[in-house]
Protein backbone atom coordinates (compact mmCIF):
# COMPACT_ATOMS: atom_id res chain seq x y z
CA UNK A 1 0.00 0.00 0.00
CA UNK A 2 1.48 3.19 -1.19
CA UNK A 3 1.66 6.56 0.97
CA UNK A 4 -0.01 9.62 0.52
CA UNK A 5 2.23 11.96 -1.61
CA UNK A 6 3.57 14.65 -0.13
CA UNK A 7 3.45 18.07 -1.50
CA UNK A 8 7.13 19.88 -1.88
CA UNK A 9 7.63 23.28 -0.14
CA UNK A 10 6.79 24.89 -3.55
CA UNK A 11 3.43 23.52 -3.56
CA UNK A 12 3.40 25.04 -0.33
CA UNK A 13 3.93 28.72 -0.89
CA UNK A 14 4.11 31.67 1.68
CA UNK A 15 4.98 31.04 5.55
CA UNK A 16 4.34 27.86 7.68
CA UNK A 17 2.41 28.19 10.66
CA UNK A 18 2.47 25.48 12.94
CA UNK A 19 -1.18 24.23 15.07
CA UNK A 20 0.32 25.57 18.64
CA UNK A 21 0.50 29.06 16.67
CA UNK A 22 -3.06 28.65 15.10
CA UNK A 23 -4.35 28.10 18.63
CA UNK A 24 -2.72 31.82 19.39
CA UNK A 25 -3.90 33.38 16.14
CA UNK A 26 -7.30 32.37 17.39
CA UNK A 27 -7.14 33.44 20.98
CA UNK A 28 -6.15 36.94 20.19
CA UNK A 29 -9.26 36.54 17.14
CA UNK A 30 -11.81 35.51 19.73
CA UNK A 31 -10.30 38.49 21.98
CA UNK A 32 -11.18 40.84 18.92
CA UNK A 33 -14.55 40.07 18.94
CA UNK A 34 -15.05 40.04 22.35
CA UNK A 35 -12.78 42.99 23.65
CA UNK A 36 -14.60 45.16 20.76
CA UNK A 37 -17.56 44.18 21.77
CA UNK A 38 -17.47 45.22 25.20
CA UNK A 39 -15.96 48.89 23.84
CA UNK A 40 -18.52 49.63 21.40
CA UNK A 41 -21.51 47.65 22.59
CA UNK A 42 -24.71 48.52 23.87
CA UNK A 43 -27.04 47.02 26.88
CA UNK A 44 -29.53 45.11 25.83
CA UNK A 45 -30.29 43.34 29.30
CA UNK A 46 -33.47 45.39 29.28
CA UNK A 47 -34.92 43.25 26.12
CA UNK A 48 -35.53 39.61 25.84
CA UNK A 49 -34.00 40.18 22.32
CA UNK A 50 -30.38 39.44 21.59
CA UNK A 51 -30.63 42.32 18.82
CA UNK A 52 -33.90 44.76 19.77
CA UNK A 53 -32.52 47.45 17.51
CA UNK A 54 -30.64 48.60 14.67
CA UNK A 55 -27.68 50.06 16.64
CA UNK A 56 -27.56 47.28 18.85
CA UNK A 57 -27.00 44.45 15.78
CA UNK A 58 -24.60 47.11 14.59
CA UNK A 59 -22.80 47.31 17.93
CA UNK A 60 -22.88 44.20 19.30
CA UNK A 61 -22.18 42.14 16.02
CA UNK A 62 -21.38 43.79 12.78
CA UNK A 63 -18.76 46.44 13.82
CA UNK A 64 -16.78 43.49 16.54
CA UNK A 65 -17.22 40.30 13.56
CA UNK A 66 -16.30 43.15 10.78
CA UNK A 67 -13.53 43.89 12.80
CA UNK A 68 -12.53 39.92 13.00
CA UNK A 69 -13.04 40.00 9.28
CA UNK A 70 -9.73 42.19 8.84
CA UNK A 71 -7.78 40.18 11.67
CA UNK A 72 -8.42 37.10 8.99
CA UNK A 73 -7.68 38.70 6.38
CA UNK A 74 -4.23 40.10 7.79
CA UNK A 75 -3.16 36.80 9.14
CA UNK A 76 -3.74 34.88 5.68
CA UNK A 77 -1.99 38.32 4.14
CA UNK A 78 1.40 37.88 6.24
CA UNK A 79 1.80 34.30 5.94
CA UNK A 80 1.36 34.74 2.04
CA UNK A 81 -1.74 32.09 1.67
CA UNK A 82 -4.10 33.97 -0.76
CA UNK A 83 -3.45 31.06 -3.39
CA UNK A 84 -4.03 28.83 -0.66
CA UNK A 85 -6.98 29.42 1.68
CA UNK A 86 -9.90 29.70 -0.87
CA UNK A 87 -9.73 26.28 -2.33
CA UNK A 88 -9.31 22.93 -0.85
CA UNK A 89 -9.33 19.78 -2.64
CA UNK A 90 -10.31 16.68 -0.71
CA UNK A 91 -13.01 14.71 -2.65
CA UNK A 92 -16.12 12.79 -1.17
CA UNK A 93 -18.30 10.69 -1.61
CA UNK A 94 -21.39 11.83 -4.09
CA UNK A 95 -23.69 11.60 -1.00
CA UNK A 96 -21.91 14.04 1.27
CA UNK A 97 -23.39 16.67 -1.13
CA UNK A 98 -26.74 16.48 0.83
CA UNK A 99 -25.00 18.00 3.31
CA UNK A 100 -25.21 21.72 1.81
CA UNK A 101 -28.00 21.11 -0.50
CA UNK A 102 -30.19 20.57 2.69
CA UNK A 103 -28.52 22.82 4.82
CA UNK A 104 -29.18 25.82 2.31
CA UNK A 105 -33.03 24.30 1.89
CA UNK A 106 -33.55 24.12 5.37
CA UNK A 107 -32.25 27.82 6.15
CA UNK A 108 -33.63 29.45 3.62
CA UNK A 109 -37.40 27.82 3.90
CA UNK A 110 -36.87 28.44 8.25
CA UNK A 111 -36.36 31.73 7.84
CA UNK A 112 -38.77 33.88 9.82
CA UNK A 113 -40.06 35.85 6.85
CA UNK A 114 -43.37 37.04 9.04
CA UNK A 115 -41.23 38.42 12.06
CA UNK A 116 -38.82 39.83 9.65
CA UNK A 117 -41.28 41.90 8.16
CA UNK A 118 -42.55 43.45 11.33
CA UNK A 119 -39.21 44.52 11.54
CA UNK A 120 -37.81 48.07 10.11
CA UNK A 121 -35.78 47.79 6.83
CA UNK A 122 -32.29 48.60 8.36
CA UNK A 123 -32.78 46.00 10.65
CA UNK A 124 -33.43 43.61 8.19
CA UNK A 125 -30.66 44.99 5.79
CA UNK A 126 -28.15 44.78 9.00
CA UNK A 127 -29.31 41.51 9.74
CA UNK A 128 -28.55 40.05 6.03
CA UNK A 129 -24.89 41.56 6.28
CA UNK A 130 -24.35 40.26 9.52
CA UNK A 131 -24.65 36.80 8.22
CA UNK A 132 -22.46 37.86 5.43
CA UNK A 133 -19.90 38.66 8.13
CA UNK A 134 -20.23 35.68 10.13
CA UNK A 135 -20.14 33.36 7.06
CA UNK A 136 -17.00 35.39 5.68
CA UNK A 137 -15.03 35.80 8.85
CA UNK A 138 -15.62 32.49 10.69
CA UNK A 139 -15.31 30.39 7.32
CA UNK A 140 -11.91 32.22 6.69
CA UNK A 141 -10.51 31.52 10.25
CA UNK A 142 -11.36 27.75 10.96
CA UNK A 143 -12.26 26.24 7.47
CA UNK A 144 -9.93 28.50 5.45
CA UNK A 145 -6.43 29.48 8.29
CA UNK A 146 -7.40 26.42 10.20
CA UNK A 147 -8.37 23.20 8.15
CA UNK A 148 -4.97 24.20 5.85
CA UNK A 149 -2.66 24.37 9.04
CA UNK A 150 -3.88 20.83 10.40
CA UNK A 151 -3.73 19.27 6.98
CA UNK A 152 0.12 21.06 6.60
CA UNK A 153 0.62 19.74 9.76
CA UNK A 154 0.17 16.11 8.50
CA UNK A 155 -3.07 15.06 10.13
CA UNK A 156 -5.10 12.73 8.37
CA UNK A 157 -8.31 14.18 7.19
CA UNK A 158 -10.63 12.66 9.53
CA UNK A 159 -8.32 14.74 12.61
CA UNK A 160 -7.81 17.92 10.27
CA UNK A 161 -12.14 18.10 10.64
CA UNK A 162 -12.13 17.12 13.70
CA UNK A 163 -9.78 19.78 15.14
CA UNK A 164 -10.72 22.34 13.34
CA UNK A 165 -13.91 21.65 14.44
CA UNK A 166 -13.30 21.53 17.99
CA UNK A 167 -11.25 24.66 17.95
CA UNK A 168 -14.34 26.48 15.97
CA UNK A 169 -16.77 25.21 19.24
CA UNK A 170 -13.85 26.44 21.83
CA UNK A 171 -14.09 29.63 20.56
CA UNK A 172 -17.84 29.93 21.54
CA UNK A 173 -16.84 29.36 24.88
CA UNK A 174 -16.12 33.20 24.78
CA UNK A 175 -19.75 33.60 24.64
CA UNK A 176 -20.08 33.12 28.30
CA UNK A 177 -18.92 36.20 29.02
CA UNK A 178 -22.35 37.63 28.44
CA UNK A 179 -24.49 34.34 28.10
CA UNK A 180 -23.46 32.26 30.88
CA UNK A 181 -22.95 28.32 30.68
CA UNK A 182 -25.41 27.76 28.14
CA UNK A 183 -22.45 28.66 25.83
CA UNK A 184 -20.83 25.28 26.73
CA UNK A 185 -23.97 23.72 24.91
CA UNK A 186 -23.51 26.13 22.43
CA UNK A 187 -19.90 25.39 22.02
CA UNK A 188 -20.69 21.51 21.24
CA UNK A 189 -23.47 22.49 19.05
CA UNK A 190 -21.40 24.36 16.54
CA UNK A 191 -18.57 21.77 16.93
CA UNK A 192 -20.80 19.32 14.93
CA UNK A 193 -22.03 22.44 12.64
CA UNK A 194 -18.16 22.72 12.06
CA UNK A 195 -17.78 19.51 10.80
CA UNK A 196 -21.15 19.81 8.40
CA UNK A 197 -19.07 23.63 7.28
CA UNK A 198 -16.01 21.33 6.76
CA UNK A 199 -17.89 18.71 4.57
CA UNK A 200 -19.07 21.29 2.37
CA UNK A 201 -15.36 23.02 2.02
CA UNK A 202 -15.02 19.46 0.70
CA UNK A 203 -18.05 19.25 -1.66
CA UNK A 204 -17.40 22.66 -3.19
CA UNK A 205 -13.28 22.32 -3.09
CA UNK A 206 -13.90 26.75 -2.33
CA UNK A 207 -13.96 28.15 0.97
CA UNK A 208 -17.12 30.22 -0.64
CA UNK A 209 -19.25 27.74 -0.89
CA UNK A 210 -19.19 27.13 3.50
CA UNK A 211 -19.25 30.54 3.39
CA UNK A 212 -22.97 30.84 1.52
CA UNK A 213 -24.28 28.15 4.25
CA UNK A 214 -23.04 29.75 6.99
CA UNK A 215 -24.04 32.88 6.72
CA UNK A 216 -27.44 31.82 5.39
CA UNK A 217 -27.64 28.89 8.71
CA UNK A 218 -26.99 32.04 11.37
CA UNK A 219 -29.21 34.18 9.41
CA UNK A 220 -32.35 31.65 9.32
CA UNK A 221 -31.24 31.11 13.10
CA UNK A 222 -31.03 34.95 14.36
CA UNK A 223 -33.85 35.94 12.07
CA UNK A 224 -36.00 34.67 15.38
CA UNK A 225 -34.17 36.90 17.66
CA UNK A 226 -34.15 40.64 15.98
CA UNK A 227 -36.36 43.16 17.61
CA UNK A 228 -38.30 44.13 20.31
CA UNK A 229 -40.02 40.28 20.96
CA UNK A 230 -37.68 37.89 19.60
CA UNK A 231 -40.55 35.14 18.16
CA UNK A 232 -39.74 31.13 17.89
CA UNK A 233 -40.58 30.03 14.05
CA UNK A 234 -41.39 26.50 13.37
CA UNK A 235 -38.69 27.12 10.76
CA UNK A 236 -36.40 26.91 13.84
CA UNK A 237 -37.56 23.77 14.65
CA UNK A 238 -36.57 22.48 11.08
CA UNK A 239 -33.04 23.97 11.17
CA UNK A 240 -32.62 22.13 14.47
CA UNK A 241 -34.46 18.88 13.43
CA UNK A 242 -32.43 18.92 10.46
CA UNK A 243 -29.07 19.12 12.63
CA UNK A 244 -30.24 16.32 14.37
CA UNK A 245 -30.62 14.42 11.37
CA UNK A 246 -27.18 15.39 9.83
CA UNK A 247 -25.65 14.35 13.22
CA UNK A 248 -27.42 11.11 13.55
CA UNK A 249 -26.63 10.62 9.77
CA UNK A 250 -23.00 11.51 9.53
CA UNK A 251 -22.65 8.71 12.96
CA UNK A 252 -23.64 6.00 10.98
CA UNK A 253 -22.03 6.65 7.84
CA UNK A 254 -19.09 8.57 8.71
CA UNK A 255 -17.06 6.10 7.29
CA UNK A 256 -18.25 6.52 3.99
CA UNK A 257 -17.40 9.76 3.57
CA UNK A 258 -13.74 9.41 1.79
CA UNK A 259 -13.79 8.16 -1.96
CA UNK A 260 -12.89 4.38 -2.09
CA UNK A 261 -9.20 5.14 -3.72
CA UNK A 262 -8.93 7.04 -0.36
CA UNK A 263 -5.96 5.55 1.20
CA UNK A 264 -4.48 4.02 -1.41
CA UNK A 265 -3.12 6.76 -3.10
CA UNK A 266 -4.08 10.76 -3.22
CA UNK A 267 -7.14 11.03 -5.43
CA UNK A 268 -6.56 12.18 -9.27
CA UNK A 269 -6.30 16.50 -9.22
CA UNK A 270 -6.03 16.35 -5.46
CA UNK A 271 -3.29 18.50 -3.25
CA UNK A 272 -3.09 17.37 0.64
CA UNK A 273 0.18 19.76 1.79
CA UNK A 274 2.40 18.02 3.17
CA UNK A 275 3.69 18.87 7.00
CA UNK A 276 5.70 21.88 8.24
CA UNK A 277 8.11 21.96 10.74
CA UNK A 278 7.40 25.42 11.74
Amino acid sequence: MRDRVEATPQDRPGRSLSWPWFLVVVIVYAGVIQGLGRIVGVDTSYSESQFPSTASLVRNALVPIGASILFGAGVVTWLGWWRVVPHYRAPVRRWVRWVPISMIAAAVIGMNYPHLADQSVSLVVCLLLLGLFVGVGEELMFRGIGVHVFSRAGFSEGKVALYSSVVFGLVHISNALGEGAQALVQAVVVSTSGYFFYLCLRVGGTLLLPMLVHGLWDTSLISNLVGDSPQASLGMVLVIVLQVVLIIVLIVRRRSVEPASEGLSSPAGTSHPGPDRA
